[in-house]
């Protein structure tokens, strides 16, 4: 009797042992991930940077247009069949870069974590892998995000995007993320 009872208790403890290790370990393979997912991101962030960057060269105004006219296709532009990249934040100005579902907890994460966090890949319930990388403000972008915006600048952010959220904002604040969500390997 005591022998079976023995052998059961070391069979549920390597059972335990076994989920244990299985519920530890991570679901993908976080560094190749992210290494892929900055890659893919690369492109789309050179052209956003360089489309705001020719914009606030001409005034704040123009970069506003830039936003409204070029931004939006600039996912799309930067996508392929097997990776999408995009923005996203909870403070929406375009309602086109609302979060899809698994992006709402690591929106809610980095506003919590404050400047410096790392860029992080998340297993997707689809096979797929998700990778986001933090946008914090830069000086730059106050004169369209900041608390104190110029009348010409209010005005067109008004009849552009009615029903903007996206204002308010200090330098270094989280402003939202970039994303990747791509096959998982």
């Amino acid at each position: 009797m005591r022998s079976k009872a023995l052998r059961l208790a070391m069979v549920m403890c390597a059972a335990a042992a076994v989920t244990w290790a299985s519920a530890c370990k991570p679901s993908v393979d976080e560094k190749a991930a992210a290494e892929r997912g900055a890659a893919a991101l690369a492109p789309f962030k050179k052209n956003l940077m360089g489309a705001l960057k020719a914009g606030m060269a001409v005034g704040p105004v123009s970069a506003v247009e830039a936003c409204h006219l070029s931004a939006p296709g600039m996912p799309a532009a930067a996508s392929t069949p097997e990776v999408t990249v995009g923005r996203t934040t909870d403070k929406l100005r375009n309602p086109e870069n609302a979060p899809k579902p698994w992006m709402k907890p690591l929106l809610a994460d980095y506003a919590k974590a404050g400047p410096g966090a790392a860029p992080r890949a998340v297993a997707l319930e689809d096979g797929k892998v998700g990778y986001v990388e933090p946008i914090y403000l830069q000086e730059m972008c106050l004169a369209c995000h900041g608390s104190t915006l110029n009348a010409e600048v209010a005005t067109t952010l008004a009849e552009r995007y009615p029903k903007d959220e996206a204002k308010g904002y200090a330098a270094g604040d989280f402003r939202g993320l970039f994303w990747v969500e791509m096959a998982g390997r």
